[in-house]
């Protein structure tokens, strides 16, 4: 009777097991479904010195260099060898010279005429989706499978024709928030809020935790 009392105590204690692990990772699950949460997980983006993250922002051309370089490690990427590019308006001192430097050399971002590279500039929707889309990779899609695409869309045509390819890419991957009609919004600001989830959709699609961020397609750690 002792011997059966304590095999039973033991199937008792197994079963167990599963709820209190259940238990310990639902909040972490929980927990990383906030894209800000996300991206400020993976180191993506930063708060600001208040600790806040302030989601109405607008991103300008040096935030979204910097955030490139993070979400896609740029800085790996054997382009980052090149010959510094000569940037007048943005010295070795600049805060993000070094991020500038590698989207240049990436050809993920473009200077403007004179070799300027506007770091200040605010950034619209259509241009960081664009830029988003060929640090990713745009999907070279014929014209008639873009329009496709992009038709269910209530303001497509006001898709700049130099970004449709590219946001048709992050569109067919499911990257960009609209309103409930669907309106992308091409040419308004890009918001830090809007690029978080934009980074949390694409961190989803890793099939990773926000905590353990490997952005492809630079080749795994040894």
């Amino acid at each position: 009777m002792r011997r059966f009392l304590s095999v039973l105590t033991l199937v008792t204690l197994i079963q167990s097991f599963p709820i209190v692990v259940y238990a310990q990772v639902q909040p972490q699950a929980k927990q990383s479904s906030d894209p800000i949460q996300m991206v400020l997980a993976a180191n993506w983006m930063t708060n600001y010195p208040d600790n806040k993250f302030y989601p109405e922002r607008i991103i300008s051309r040096a935030d979204l260099a910097s955030i490139m370089v993070k979400a896609f490690r740029l800085d790996k990427r054997q382009a980052t060898s090149k010959e510094n590019f000569v940037v007048p308006d943005v010295p070795p001192s600049h805060p993000a010279y070094k991020d500038i430097q590698t989207v240049l050399k990436t050809d993920i971002m473009r200077g403007y005429r004179g070799n300027l590279f506007f770091p200040n500039q605010r950034v619209t929707r259509a241009e960081a989706l664009a830029i988003f889309a060929q640090a990713y990779g745009v999907f070279q899609f014929p014209d008639e499978t873009v329009n496709e695409i992009l038709a269910p869309h209530p303001d497509a045509a006001s898709i700049p024709p130099w970004a449709r390819k590219a946001i048709a890419t992050v569109v067919a991957e499911a990257f960009v928030n609209t309103d409930t009609q669907g309106n992308i919004y091409p040419l308004k600001p890009m918001t830090r809020g809007d690029m978080a989830y934009v980074l949390s959709k694409y961190l989803q699609r890793q099939g990773q935790d926000a905590e353990i961020p490997d952005a492809p397609p630079a080749p795994p750690q040894p």
